[in-house]
């Protein structure tokens, strides 16, 4: 583990850009950027769009330490370039920006009231590869939209026997059950959440670190305790369908909490636009997300 990228993941002062979309999300991301979908023709054309795209936003002055800690990467993206470097390569030694990496293959239909992850016999493969692109850590992601205390458990079971795997490869693994924002006991799932993850933490080493990537939760600062808790490097909050301003308003409310957020980052920014109108949306984005994450 880069002892000086814990470091800065456990006090630097900024957010986490989420550039991790899939191949799920990457459609809505690039209409959103401008790009239809009937611009490409098959998944190698849209993932290579997506590039361009990602690699705009990292490329830009507006894009700094100063004010972004780390940003997560697909998996698609390890293996092209930015400026003839590796995009992980490029994020911290052009930037110092450390560089995490989605760690899962999407996931499963909904049952009983969540989604699971998607199995992924390919992890570990997957894990070595991020070792030797230097990677610090890993991100992984279910969806939790009822309060249902089993399922729920089942969940966190299902991330912290994964983040055991990445753990094992020096790796800090962001743990992300996402409570649906529209779900209509949003409020009871996150209660069931921070006990089943309180619990999980209960279980670790001392020097185990661990992530967490949440929903914003409906109360102001019930994520505290986790926050506080001695093997969490840091809490970090998905916009989760909020748009940006939204999202910011919701996380003022919550101190210590910080951003790692994706659609609500690119938010206005367009393929159309000129180098010099597109840092500028860029940098007021960043501005504004930046400010709501140190309140």
């Amino acid at each position: 583990m880069n002892l000086k990228q814990l470091d800065r993941m456990k006090n630097g002062k900024g957010f986490i850009a989420a550039l991790d979309n899939s191949g799920g999300s990457t459609p809505k991301a690039l209409e959103q950027y401008g790009i239809k979908s009937g611009s490409f023709k098959n998944d190698e054309q849209m993932f290579a769009l997506m590039h361009e795209m990602r690699s705009r936003i990292i490329t830009s002055p507006s894009f700094t330490k100063e004010h972004i800690i780390a940003a997560i990467l697909f998996q698609d993206t390890l293996d092209r370039t930015i400026e003839g470097l590796r995009p992980a390569q490029y994020l911290w030694e052009k930037k110092g920006i450390v560089p995490f990496l989605k760690a899962d293959k999407g996931l499963a239909p909904v049952e009983d009231g969540v989604q699971l992850m998607k199995p992924f016999p390919e992890l570990k493969t997957l894990l070595e590869r991020a070792t030797e692109h230097e990677i610090f850590g890993t991100k992984m992601r279910s969806v939790i939209k009822e309060a249902n205390a089993k399922s729920i458990r089942k969940v966190v079971q299902q991330q912290f026997d994964t983040a055991q795997i990445i753990l094992g490869y020096d790796l800090v693994p962001i743990i992300e059950p996402e409570v649906d924002i529209f779900s209509p006991d949003k409020i009871e799932s996150e209660k069931i959440l921070k006990e089943e993850l309180l619990r999980q933490l209960s279980l670790l080493d001392d020097e185990t670190k661990v992530m967490f990537k949440l929903s914003i939760p409906t109360k102001a600062g019930f994520y505290t305790d986790l926050i506080n808790d001695e093997h969490v490097v840091r809490v970090v909050a998905l916009s989760g369908g909020y748009d940006q301003d939204e999202a910011n308003t919701l996380l003022v409310k919550n101190k210590g909490l910080i951003a790692s957020f994706s659609r609500a980052l690119a938010q206005n920014l367009h393929i159309t636009q000129s180098d010099e109108q597109f840092n500028q949306v860029l940098a007021s984005s960043i501005s504004r997300i930046y400010e709501a994450s140190i309140s």
